[in-house]
């Protein structure tokens, strides 16, 4: 999927699920922790947001990422050293799967901010290695190591060393 249909349907995702929620531009902004000019180029497909962005937005639509992807497989998301690329996705009774492809690029660590309550992430390291998890509870990881921590703390992923890190990212979202 090219980067443009992708911001567009980010862009009518977010703007359709603010308006059904009865948020204005400014409050929509304000609950996600960005600037009013930002999420509005966002909705009209203008600016592509970042990782960090979308996580942000779905907090704060009470969405999963995969749905603001438009569940497509191949979408692909970065912020500063991380890109994550949606695999698959699923809901069913109340629980909602995604399953990324990461990929950690030597330097700081990227920090994600909390999601709401009741979601977990597992993560199996496929190349490299890394520290990742909950701020204060991160678990180092070599290649074929995995590591689970709750995603409503602070957590943050960075690979290790001069290489490259990649792993398979489940995240659960229990309603």
């Amino acid at each position: 999927m090219e980067s443009d249909e992708l911001s567009t349907l980010i862009g009518e995702r977010v703007r359709t699920a603010r308006a059904v929620r009865g948020l204005s531009l400014a409050a929509l902004a304000r609950l996600a922790g960005i600037g009013k000019g930002s999420l509005s180029e966002i909705e009209n497909g203008i600016r592509n947001p970042t990782l960090s962005t979308l996580y942000a937005l779905g907090d704060a639509l009470g969405a999963p990422l995969s749905w603001l992807l438009a569940e497509r497989a191949g979408a692909e998301v970065r912020s500063p050293g991380i890109t994550a690329r949606l695999l698959d996705s699923s809901t069913s009774d109340g629980l909602t799967v995604e399953v990324y492809l990461l990929r950690l690029d030597p330097g700081p660590p990227h920090v994600s901010e909390a999601h709401g309550p009741n979601v977990t992430e597992h993560l199996v390291l496929t190349r490299g290695s890394a520290r990742v998890g909950g701020r204060g509870e991160e678990a180092t990881l070599e290649a074929g190591d995995a590591a689970t921590w709750t995603a409503d703390v602070e957590h943050s992923y960075r690979a290790l060393g001069d290489d490259v890190a990649e792993g398979v990212l489940v995240m659960r979202w229990r309603d």
